[in-house]
């Protein structure tokens, strides 16, 4: 029996009143998906637990079966770990972003413009860490280089307590409310960076062709060194994650997953799709019983409150679903293929939030079998009423026709997903779920 997980970082949300009170999701041409779903079961699942942040960092760990209560540090450690970087068990770590912030003066009357500086090249960030390293690398601070705008700052001292928010999350606002507390000298930092990427030349061969500078950086996510059972141990599968983010391969590294790496993944929505299907079935087809892939595009675009692009990235996850199912099939393999995001970003918000996501779980084996209901020995399920108004989908036919292997679903969205009633309240229990025999 073969698994495979396709995540789509952030492709759920909400209504946009602008298009018909249809969610990204419900915008999207999705054929393969959407008739998928009449053959799976569709719900909803909490991968956020309650008095966690909903970050993609707690999300994901949910999603592949960790519970975050028992395994969550921080974000930055786990990018960390995909880095390369050794941390001790008195190190401190945080995730530093390059951001593009606006020009007025002080420091804290600044807006962030942009979370990401126009999604600055890898080639580029490398260059200006290098030179940041250059002035504040000491006994105490290292900053490592990432990928495009997320890096990595190790704190020796291992002292943790502060206050950070994502730059995410404060898009177009002041910064004053949001700069770090409890953490003076990493704040001297940002202000210091700030003055020394205005003027160099990277930055300003950037505002000449039009991009936003990398001028500035964001220092959150503190985290300390995890300590992660290994996927095998824990699942009794062979792992595998295919993703272009340093936080989903840290997370792979560290529960002694295999860690692929596609060409022409970049992150967002220009990613090759193909390519991390394509991945996926060989690795299954070549000895790993379960994959992850991880695309981040639908995440970014709701960042950016990018509907189109949103959109465009959930039309190539279908294509990703299509590959991997008929290869699957071609190869007459049984496998289970469980389709979600970790979290909603929804485009009004443009930040992540705690919502129940919408998940649909396909079993070949019961693809022709009667419309039913399956129970589950290990995962709490639950039946809930959907608390948000979201828009509501066609009502199903209750012939078996239309539902063969299905719970009544007709297309995977987050009316439909909430209307089947279908409801696991603990995201980590969602992988048994779908490994259930």
């Amino acid at each position: 029996m073969k698994y495979a997980v396709i995540l789509g970082d952030g492709m759920a949300g909400y209504p946009l009143p602008e298009f018909g009170n249809k969610t990204c999701l419900q915008l999207a041409k999705k054929p393969f998906i959407d008739e998928l779903a009449k053959h799976s079961l569709v719900g909803l699942c909490k991968t956020v637990p309650a008095d966690f942040k909903p970050g993609s960092d707690v999300a994901n760990l949910s999603v592949m079966g960790y519970d975050p209560a028992l395994y969550y540090t921080g974000r930055s450690p786990l990018e960390a770990a995909s880095i390369g970087i050794p941390l001790k068990e008195t190190d401190a770590t945080l995730r530093c972003n390059l951001v593009t912030l606006s020009e007025e003066e002080p420091f804290a009357q600044k807006t962030m413009v942009d979370y990401s500086a126009g999604e600055i090249s890898t080639a580029e960030a490398k260059e200006l860490v290098a030179f940041l390293k250059e002035k504040f690398d000491s006994a105490i601070y290292t900053l490592y280089a990432g990928v495009s705008y997320r890096h990595c700052l190790v704190v020796s001292t291992g002292v943790t307590g502060g206050t950070f928010t994502p730059p995410h999350d404060i898009s177009g606002k002041k910064i004053a409310d949001y700069l770090p507390q409890n953490a003076e000298a990493l704040l001297n930092i940002m202000k210091e960076a700030n003055r020394l990427l205005s003027s160099h030349p990277i930055n300003a061969k950037r505002r000449a062709e039009g991009k936003n500078p990398a001028n500035a950086v964001w220092f959150w996510g503190e985290g300390t060194k995890p300590e992660m059972k290994p996927f095998e141990e824990l699942h009794g599968k062979k792992g595998a994650v295919i993703s272009a983010v340093d936080l989903v391969k840290g997370i792979g590294r560290l529960a002694e997953m295999k860690v692929i790496e596609v060409d022409g993944a970049t992150g967002n929505w220009d990613t090759n799709f193909e390519g991390k299907a394509n991945a996926c079935v060989d690795a299954l087809l070549g000895g790993c019983d379960y994959v992850y892939v991880h695309m981040e595009g639908p995440d970014e675009c709701g960042h950016h409150g990018n509907v189109a692009k949103k959109v465009y990235c959930i039309e190539q996850i279908d294509g990703v679903v299509k590959t991997v199912c008929e290869k699957l099939r071609a190869a007459g393999e049984d496998f289970a293929l469980l389709l979600c995001p970790d979290h909603p970003t929804p485009i009004a918000l443009k930040t992540h939030t705690a919502d129940p996501i919408p998940f649909l779980l396909y079993d070949s084996r019961k693809a022709a079998a009667p419309a039913e209901r399956p129970s589950t020995s290990s995962a709490t399920i639950c039946h809930v009423e959907r608390s948000r108004d979201i828009s509501t989908a066609s009502q199903p036919s209750s012939s078996s026709t239309d539902t063969p292997a299905g719970n009544g679903a007709l297309s995977y969205d987050e009316a439909e997903a909430a209307r089947t009633g279908l409801f696991i309240p603990k995201g980590w229990e969602l992988i048994s779920l779908m490994m259930k025999e």
